[in-house]
């Protein structure tokens, strides 16, 4: 199938790139063909954020989002910031906050929701979107151009033979392909990777958030109370988080971010999370109420001194599949939706004058003079400062974003990758976590049910090993078998099997978070992409 453009995901960037293009088509009386492949059972099925959105990408895309009923129902009524102790909390004045921790004017929104509503606006347009197929392969043409992708094929044995309902993949080729996968992308690390994006840029890191959705006694729900904690339950070593943030409707929505470059293989981010809702200052949000959802996504988090080079002959990247989050805002879907936007004007003037399959360079000149660009770069040093611990960092970001207001005469670097921080089991002592007591900390596998995750259990797991060997020899021997403890969905499993350990593979469990593409120490573990329509089912996340 040809197209103009082929887009591979339909989150907030993949979307405003499709509806961009449309809009320009319109105004300029030209017609253009655009596809969005999306792996999961609908848009919205796999996406997951916390979410407290900037509206300033969508005041651009939709200066009439209002009236067009797009789903920011919820304004920020109150900003909170907490340092945990095990015992006790102290608050942050309001006038101490750098400006980054501060949402007037911003809405607190099921990022799922707005995705499933900019779906309906793209279709009304004319975009052609696929939910349920996953784009598995990248196309190439003979001058080393990407020019298109192929979706996998459905109904492959586990023994990876076609069965009885054996279907062929398509090939959909486009004059530019943009892919716009979220974080730690498939083929987005594929194509780092075959184009050397990464080249003269810091190692990319990364961050596994981990979310609940919660409905509320209606005496404690507060509409559009934000509140944020540092500190415990992790040691001050250790870069990660929690949000809390009140929708409308009574629900709460409540998670934890830790970064994937911690260093102890005993830590846990799935129990840090549930630990933390036990505390004195957290748990009477909670108390009373009745858990409705579950996920775990990984977060890019590297910021501008990460970011690749996201042009190649014949695409981009947009979105988190580069890395354009604001980590110091914890914001990212308007970031997403700008570059979704960029992208799609630098392509749309390119097929307009005749090109295809060259290099969207307008788009790179295009970012570096936006407003995104000038506001990654005051944030540019939030993330390696925070990296020094806890303490340290808090100074650090204190003295960058409050006294030189993210404009100091330097520039902090991440100097490793994630998966290469992880350090042996034998230089630490094991943590030994609560047991849940399922009305405020929960197991994995109860989790997991309520993220209405289901995978075709005959396809071949999309798990997959460089070398069968190395959990054991290598993974357990030295860091205690860690893909055990930081998979959130409990697909990664030791099984003692006449008297010697074995890795099991849950594979059907997976919520397509990546955490252990990116934290397995010696990068054996390679996620690929199932069969289009599995993986998690999100609803209001």
């Amino acid at each position: 199938m040809e197209y103009d453009v082929v887009i591979v995901g339909a989150g907030p960037a993949g979307l405003s790139a499709a509806i961009r293009l449309k809009q320009l088509a319109e105004k300029k009386g030209q017609e253009i063909s655009v596809c969005v492949l999306e792996k999961g059972s609908e848009p919205g099925a796999h996406i997951l954020s916390g979410a407290v959105m900037d509206p300033r990408a969508m005041n651009e895309l939709f200066p009439d989002w209002k009236e067009r009923g797009a789903p920011l129902n919820t304004p920020v009524t109150e900003d909170r910031f907490l340092f945990l102790t095990e015992t006790g909390a102290t608050s942050t004045p309001n006038w101490l906050l750098p400006g980054c921790f501060k949402n007037h004017g911003n809405y607190v929104i099921s990022l799922g929701n707005v995705v499933r509503w900019l779906a309906q606006q793209a279709e009304a347009m004319g975009v052609e979107i696929f939910p349920g197929f996953a784009a598995a392969d990248i196309l190439f043409d003979d001058h080393g151009a990407v020019a298109g992708v192929a979706t996998g094929n459905m109904g492959v044995g586990k023994d990876g033979e076609p069965s009885s309902e054996f279907q062929l993949g398509m090939e959909l080729r486009a004059k530019y392909t943009f892919f716009a996968e979220g974080a730690r992308g498939h083929l987005g690390k594929q194509l780092i990777s075959h184009y050397q994006l990464d080249a003269g840029r810091d190692p990319q890191t990364y961050a596994i958030g981990i979310k609940e959705l919660w409905e509320v006694d209606p005496a404690k729900h507060q509409p559009g109370l934000v509140m944020h904690t540092a500190g415990w339950p992790l040691d001050s070593d250790t870069y990660g988080g929690s949000f809390l943030y009140h929708l409308e409707n009574n629900q709460v929505v409540v998670g934890y971010v830790v970064g994937l470059a911690y260093q102890n293989p005993w830590l846990s981010p799935f129990e840090e999370f549930q630990r933390y809702k036990t505390h004195p200052s957290i748990r009477g949000f909670f108390e009373g109420g009745k858990r409705l959802s579950y996920g775990a996504r990984a977060i890019t988090a590297g910021g501008l001194q990460s970011l690749p080079k996201f042009t190649f002959p014949g695409g981009a990247l947009v979105g988190c599949d580069a890395g354009f989050l604001n980590a110091s805002r914890i914001k990212g879907s308007h970031a997403a939706m700008k570059t979704g936007m960029l992208a799609a004007e630098a392509a749309f003037d390119a097929i307009a004058a005749g090109s295809g399959h060259d290099e969207l360079h307008a788009y790179t000149s295009a970012f570096e003079q936006s407003w995104l660009h000038e506001e990654l770069h005051v944030a540019r040093n939030f993330k390696p400062a925070m990296s020094k611990g806890l303490y340290t960092g808090t100074l650090l970001v204190g003295i960058d974003q409050v006294l030189f207001r993210g404009k100091a005469p330097w520039t902090l670097h991440h100097s490793h990758a994630d998966h290469e921080c992880l350090r042996p089991a034998s230089e630490f002592e094991p943590i030994v976590y609560p047991k849940p007591d399922g009305k405020l900390s929960f197991d994995r596998l109860s989790s997991v049910f309520i993220s209405n995750t289901n995978h075709n259990e005959h396809q071949p797991a999309h798990l997959t090993l460089k070398n069968p060997a190395v959990p054991v020899t290598v993974n357990l021997a030295t860091y205690a078998g860690p893909e055990s403890r930081y998979c959130p969905a409990g697909v990664y499993e030791y099984i003692s099997d006449s008297g010697s350990e074995r890795l099991q593979i849950n594979a059907q469990n997976c919520v397509h978070c990546k955490t252990c593409d990116i934290k397995d120490p010696t990068q054996n573990i390679v996620w690929v992409t199932p069969e289009g329509g599995g993986g998690p089912n999100y609803p209001n996340m």
